[in-house]
């Protein structure tokens, strides 16, 4: 019999404190090619930012504005 191993789920709970929880995802998420100006500006005034970040690093999340940045600026974090 082997062993199985289990992960507790993330902890959800600052994802309903942020910001863009209650503004919607279309800014975040936007089309190719489409500015990420607005999302910015709802990360800069968000508590829970770093811990955005954070989970976007770690989630290799790869797509839209997470923390703050975009998913080029994610990518030249990581290979720094």
């Amino acid at each position: 019999m082997h062993a199985t191993t289990t992960f507790p789920p993330a902890d959800p709970t600052w994802q309903d404190q942020a910001l863009c929880a209650q503004t919607g995802g279309d800014f975040f998420f936007p089309e190719p090619g489409s500015s990420v100006r607005e999302a910015k500006q709802i990360c800069r005034l968000c508590e829970i930012r770093t811990a955005c970040l954070d989970y976007a690093l770690t989630n290799d999340e790869r797509f839209g504005v997470w923390g703050g940045l975009s998913e080029k600026e994610r990518h030249q974090l990581r290979r720094a």
